[in-house]
């Protein structure tokens, strides 16, 4: 897909001399969002007005960017919705999870989670009276017995890239009678995996990496249709009521995954990242998953060939079938040459405590990115442009 890839990188917005590898934190901009969301601000909005809720199929467009993401997840189009931010979605599908188990008093979870799942595995229960256990994800099955509710675990592992075994995780949890929910933000656009063939329960995940809907671009959550009637989920908002233009006094939630809708649509949001996901359109998720390989593996090869002299270790599974789209490098000195690296228009990102990301979006990094990225590390060491003072004191890094 390298041609392929070249290809489709022309449909990108990408700065003047810059090498780009973090797709994984936030994805490029695809051209055809500047002049949808300048359609959307002077037409729908500034002159449709009201009218648009309906003309422009505003009231929709939860449902219908959530079935373009279900096209990506292995699911059917009528499970997803995109609303909200990530965290929201996590507790309101994680609060509707217990309560389907409410006879149990547990929620499992990977101790090395991104911060902000663990915050919320903590307010739910706190709010619930549950008991977290927090366990590195390879003892999570030695955890779940009869009290666990719901078992919270994310598809790739945001720092190594790890890829969990979606299958196996929750088969095991469906063994010992509980729930599932799925942390899909680093794998929606670049790796694959089957919603509806493993049976999940319940998925949430982000709009902005991969899926290139901009910053702070509204979320997504998915719901097994077998519980989505049976579900109470926590914020009951007009949006997701039965008839929210009855305005009745009292809640009836609306059936299937639309009563997990809250607050009236994020209509600018939710309209670039509709149109930014039409970049998937006729692309097959394997042949995007046959390059992230290609990518991260050339990637692998180079570090072991010209930088392990320099002390780099790789901090990402080796075996790509276990490896997502980004891969993570370990050094000493790692935050100094992510700064260095950025002044020179190289951009991927730092996380503590000495993880150097760099994510290869299938959609449009290529192979001469990884040959100038790692001449361009080689560089940064031999010349020791790492230590230059401005770089020993850390500021935020994102």
């Amino acid at each position: 897909m390298e041609h392929a890839s070249a290809a489709m990188r022309d449909r990108f917005c990408i700065p003047e001399g810059v090498r780009y590898f973090d797709g994984n934190s936030l994805g490029l901009m695809p051209k055809v969002v500047q002049l949808h969301a300048s359609n959307v601000i002077t037409h729908e909005w500034g002159h449709g007005l009201i009218h648009s809720w309906h003309d422009a199929e505003w009231r929709t467009l939860p449902q219908r960017t959530g079935a373009k993401i279900a096209a990506l997840l292995g699911a059917k189009p009528e499970q997803v919705v995109a609303c909200d931010s990530t965290s929201v979605n996590l507790f309101k599908v994680l609060v509707a999870a217990v309560g389907l188990r409410s006879s149990r008093n547990k929620i499992v979870t990977d101790s090395d989670s991104f911060p902000t799942d663990l915050y919320i595995v903590e307010q739910v229960a706190r709010l619930f009276g549950l008991t977290v256990v927090a366990v590195p994800a390879r003892e999570i099955e030695l955890n779940l017995d009869d009290q666990v509710a719901a078992v919270v675990l994310t598809h790739v592992d945001y720092r190594s890239a790890e890829i969990y075994d979606m299958q196996a995780y929750t088969r095991r949890a469906h063994e010992c009678g509980a729930l599932i929910v799925w942390d899909l933000s680093h794998t929606a656009g670049a790796v694959p995996c089957d919603l509806d063939g493993s049976g999940t329960d319940f998925a949430v995940g982000c709009g902005y990496k991969y899926l290139n809907g901009g910053p702070g671009a509204p979320a997504y959550l998915y719901v097994a249709e077998r519980h989505a009637d049976l579900c109470e989920q926590p914020l009951a908002g007009w949006f997701g009521h039965a008839r929210p233009f009855d305005f009745a006094p009292n809640y009836t939630p609306a059936s299937g995954a639309a009563r997990f809708l809250c607050g009236t649509n994020p209509v600018i949001g939710l309209s670039v990242l509709s149109r930014a996901l039409d970049i998937f359109e006729g692309i097959s998720m394997d042949d995007l998953r046959s390059q992230s390989i290609r990518l991260t593996s050339l990637f692998i090869e180079s570090v072991d060939t010209y930088l392990s002299s320099h002390g780099f270790t790789v901090a990402s599974p080796r075996d790509a079938a276990r490896r997502g789209s980004h891969v993570s490098l370990r050094h000493q000195r790692g935050y100094g040459v992510m700064q260095e690296l950025a002044k020179r228009k190289f951009i991927g990102d730092f996380r503590m405590p000495n993880y150097m990301r760099f994510g290869f979006a299938p959609l449009y990094n290529t192979e001469e990115d990884v040959h100038a990225l790692i001449d361009a590390i080689d560089q940064i060491m031999t010349s020791r442009a790492w230590e230059k003072p401005e770089y020993q004191e850390r500021r935020d890094f994102t």
